[in-house]
């Protein structure tokens, strides 16, 4: 961590020019939250000539990304890739000097945990949809029955899939619970901690979702999707890719590029207020009044909701019905030479638990053979595992000690791990990812709907988009550009 970002911690205020109140040329916007939304959201505003003061309520920047330490070697603690091939995450990543940090994954080989025992990854499919049933079949992820059901999509008539419809129970109807349970329920889980038989098609995987509108079949509209991507241009660069040192070093570095740029910066300065004026906006934050040109507010739900009660009530009810989902991530640490050679010689980066297998734990990354800064140590070996899905938080209960014993348990199941881990951490996420069920881009429209009424208001963050990286950067951007297309001509009074 930089020496600025340690002094940031301490003492809650960042220096930086800024003077309370008043109108600069270009304008002074407050970003309300300093995830990696609100760190980005400033970083487009300097960019765009504004003068920005951001306000996090909690006593660090970063939100769900959280670099860490563990028996000496660097950790991820939250996030730890990007999706590469969208630009966002990168391009930011390059802007604040962490280009040549970005990694690639230095395996790609992953696993599912399912009927009682790892099985690889079958290729050929779309979020767990599968159009290739060899690569399937061969990875023995599914029965037979499961693999015999599958074919049966073929005399089944057309379904209507309406404006909107659960990944889940549109795949079950279609090809069979197994499929989902199996395959699609892990994969979206991965992502949301979030139940498919809940989870959007059109919000969270909108390519299946054409795909299922366009096709009669939906094995046939995957087939599509995938001769599409094999006919066209092949993107260049990885899927996706990490930062030497962990993905928690991105916010600490955007914040640094923000600072530099003259951006005030505050931790643990909860806002209280947020209120209309005749000449723009005013921010309370504890004892301080700051008057802004516009705000930003890239919060969660809740804070959103509390926020925009009196200035965009119909944006706080919808905000009030986003659900979120809470985890855990233990983070453990081995010495090598006590590990089977499964775990530290195949090569493979981790695994996935379906939930029907009745494990508590629904993953484990095996950080040192997935990232090489992670195996930089030849005597230490790092992997983490995770704990808790939407509506299945009743093991977020038990106490670290516990979830480490929890996830030894099965981890000894899995790989026939037996040893101690020298250091463990567990890293609470409680109501860290919101979910995304049928509907939820019509909520978010009416949600931006509201808040496009009032000039120089504006939100983002994990809620709208899409909860990865990038779409949370993405987010960010659109929420500046309104508030700078709302500021006007640099200079004018408002």
């Amino acid at each position: 961590m930089h020496e600025a970002d340690t002094r940031t911690d301490r003492a809650g205020d960042v220096t930086g020019p800024h003077r309370a109140g008043g109108h600069v040329p270009g304008g002074h916007v407050v970003v309300i939250g300093g995830g990696i939304a609100g760190l980005a959201a400033a970083h487009r505003l300097l960019a765009g000539g504004v003068r920005v003061t951001l306000l996090e309520a909690g006593p660090r920047l970063g939100g769900k990304l959280l670099a860490g330490e563990l028996a000496g070697a660097p950790v991820d603690l939250g996030a730890e890739s990007v999706l590469a091939r969208r630009p966002e995450a990168v391009a930011l990543a390059e802007a604040v000097g962490l280009g040549d940090a970005l990694q690639p994954p230095a395996t790609a080989t992953a696993h599912l945990w399912s009927r009682g025992a790892l099985r690889p990854m079958p290729r050929g499919h779309v979020m767990g949809v599968p159009g290739d049933l060899g690569p399937l079949a061969a990875s023995g992820v599914l029965s037979p029955k499961g693999l015999a059901r599958i074919e049966t999509e073929r005399t089944l008539p057309p379904a209507e899939i309406g404006e909107d419809v659960a990944v889940g129970e549109y795949v079950a109807a279609r090809m069979g619970r197994e499929v989902v349970d199996r395959l699609v329920e892990p994969l979206l889980g991965g992502v949301y901690a979030g139940d498919a038989y809940r989870i959007s098609m059109r919000a969270a995987v909108p390519q299946l979702f054409e795909a299922a509108r366009t096709h009669a079949l939906l094995g046939d509209g995957v087939r599509d999707l995938q001769r599409r991507a094999e006919a066209g241009p092949r993107p260049p660069g990885p899927v996706f890719a990490g930062i030497d040192g962990g993905i928690g070093r991105l916010p600490l570095a955007v914040a640094e590029a923000c600072r530099s740029a003259g951006a005030r910066i505050r931790t643990a300065a909860p806002v209280r207020e947020v209120l209309r004026t005749a000449g723009g906006w005013r921010v309370v934050a504890g004892a301080e009044v700051i008057e802004a040109d516009g705000v930003v507010v890239a919060t969660p739900a809740g804070p959103a909701a509390a926020l925009l009660e009196g200035l965009a009530p119909a944006a706080a009810v919808e905000l009030r019905e986003v659900e979120y989902a809470s985890m855990a991530l233990i983070t453990m640490a081995f010495r090598r030479s006590d590990l089977p050679a499964a775990l530290t010689e195949g090569g493979a980066s981790g695994f996935l638990v379906p939930p029907v297998e009745g494990r508590t734990i629904k993953a484990s990354t095996f950080s040192s053979n997935k990232w090489a800064w992670a195996g930089a140590d030849p005597g230490l070996f790092l992997l983490r595992t995770s704990v808790g899905r939407y509506a299945d938080e009743r093991d977020l209960l038990r106490e670290d000690a516990e979830l480490v014993d929890v996830s030894l348990t099965d981890l000894g199941s899995a790989v026939g791990l037996a040893a101690r881990p020298v250091a463990s951490t567990v890293t609470r996420w409680d109501a860290g990812l919101p979910q995304y069920p049928v509907g939820h881009l019509d909520r978010v429209a009416r949600i931006r709907a509201a808040v496009a009424a009032l000039p120089g208001l504006a939100v983002c963050g994990a809620l709208y988009d899409g909860v990865g990286i990038p779409a949370c950067i993405a987010s960010a951007g659109a929420a500046a550009d309104a508030v700078i297309a709302a500021l006007g001509t640099p200079g004018t009074d408002h």
